[in-house]
């Protein structure tokens, strides 16, 4: 009779850990260990430091749980994109599916529709999930019934650079300040005014001014300007699209970006804008946070080397405009697959994600972290001390920014010059939609159309005066 009892003892036992929402992967020494692909976009020095903390788990939680992790880098976004599609409908030479996979939601979306990706709520208690940023975990649930199929690790939004030491010695000869730009409005203002500074400096060559001003990734000009003039550009409802255009708001747009740009006040050069303030074509941008790092220190003319400064700020609005800035950034997919490479894939994930770990990746990679404590300063600063992190100002200045966003303090431009207090109090991410990739990709194709717009304008000897 005792020896049944305990039987069934251990069988209920064994039920009941098998219905545990907190079950962990099989530890003990007779198991194999479970192997974790996780491909990824990072390069450089985000590769770097995702390689470092990956090597770090592996050695710690990894050894001790069974689990090992290997990350492979499949090049730039769209490059991965075509990797993931290609393995999921297992075209000739595609390798196999990784367990886990970087992901925008329209790439996630379109899986999902194929059943190939893990629901991973059954695998975070609700306490867990609640301790993310709440737009972070919404936007990752894009199941039919709110499957949660993203999940967040790294995200980013956008700031405007600016090389400081020329801006110092342009507004002290044109009497502009940091306030002048704080709409695009007062951006093509201020740049009208910088093109014509530059211009005459010059006086037997006219029409040779310097463009002030650019940006990286259009698509958000058009998505996100939308939104603070009133539209929603892609309205989404039960995963269909509503292309909104409204002609009031896209003038708006052209006035304060194509009209500028065939002026000469605006530029685009290089592949980023960054690349255009490292040989002196613009002095400013507006671009991702992660961009931070890549924003020179010196400014290469010729054979002239110039040290340079950069300022911090938030993204301009229109004048009269919501306070929307945009949520991006992507987020990890898991495979569907066996329960055990689930599970070992969010223990990673979950891993990755805590609050110090996360905000290391954030100080060397540029990306923001993805949990609520973590989007605190004194958090920012722990781990920097501990870590003996020597952060470059630009990016701590970014990352400043963003906490104080997110931690709804009042946030004040870097400089001692400006006396008005800001606030952002809206984060704007689109919903995934059919094809939705490709209609990002022709928001931003737009981008081409100022080059031709302004090579029609010279060829023909008109004014850009007619645009308006």
């Amino acid at each position: 009779m005792k020896i049944k009892i305990t039987a069934a003892a251990l069988a209920a036992c064994l039920f009941m850990a098998g219905c545990s929402g907190a079950a962990s992967v099989n530890t003990s020494k007779n198991s194999e260990p479970v192997d974790i692909t996780i491909w990824h976009y990072y390069n450089g020095s985000q590769k770097a430091a995702f390689d470092d903390l990956v090597n770090e788990f592996n050695d710690t939680v990894g050894k001790e749980k069974g689990i090992y992790v290997e990350g492979h880098s499949k090049g730039n976004v769209s490059e991965l994109e075509n990797a993931v599609l290609s393995s999921s409908r297992k075209e000739v030479g595609s390798e196999e599916m990784p367990d886990i996979f970087s992901s925008y939601a329209d790439t996630a979306f379109e899986l999902e529709k194929e059943g190939l990706l893990a629901d991973l709520a059954p695998y975070f208690t609700e306490e867990e999930q609640n301790s993310y940023m709440d737009s972070y975990i919404e936007e990752g649930k894009i199941g039919l019934n709110g499957e949660l199929e993203i999940f967040p690790v790294a995200k980013s939004t956008e700031i405007m650079m600016m090389n400081k030491t020329v801006w110092d010695e342009f507004s002290a000869a044109a009497g502009v300040s940091l306030e002048d730009l704080k709409t695009k409005e007062g951006v093509v203002r201020v740049a009208e005014r910088y093109y014509n500074w530059t211009d005459g400096k010059t006086p037997d060559i006219p029409y040779d001014g310097k463009a002030f001003y650019g940006r990286d990734a259009v698509a958000n000009l058009f998505i996100i300007g939308s939104m603070q003039l009133g539209v929603e550009l892609f309205h989404v409802e039960n995963q269909q699209v509503t292309l909104q255009i409204d002609k009031d708001v896209f003038k708006r747009i052209w006035d304060c970006y194509y009209v500028p740009y065939v002026k000469g006040y605006f530029g685009a050069y290089g592949k980023f804008r960054s690349d255009d303030v490292k040989i002196g074509e613009l002095i400013a941008y507006t671009g991702s946070t992660t961009s931070a790092g890549y924003f020179p220190d010196q400014v290469e003319q010729g054979d002239t080397i110039t040290p340079i400064e950069c300022i911090v700020l938030p993204v301009p609005s229109f004048e009269g405009g919501a306070p929307y800035i945009v949520q991006q950034g992507a987020g990890m997919v898991v495979t569907n697959g066996p329960d055990d490479k689930v599970r070992a894939a969010c223990e990673f994930l979950k891993w990755f994600t805590d609050s110090e770990i996360n905000t290391e990746f954030s100080c060397s990679s540029g990306y923001l972290p993805v949990k609520k404590e973590a989007n605190a300063i004194d958090v920012l600063e722990k781990v920097m001390e501990e870590n003996q992190v020597d952060m470059p100002q630009k990016e701590y200045d970014t990352l400043i920014n963003w906490l104080r966003i997110t931690s709804c303090i009042p946030i004040r431009l870097l400089t001692a010059e400006v006396t008005q207090e800001r606030f952002w109090n809206t984060i704007y991410r689109t919903r995934p939609l059919q094809t939705g990739s490709r209609w990002r990709r022709f928001w931003q194709r737009a981008a081409a159309w100022r080059k031709r717009w302004k090579t029609i304008f010279h060829r023909n000897h008109l004014t850009p005066g007619l645009l308006r």
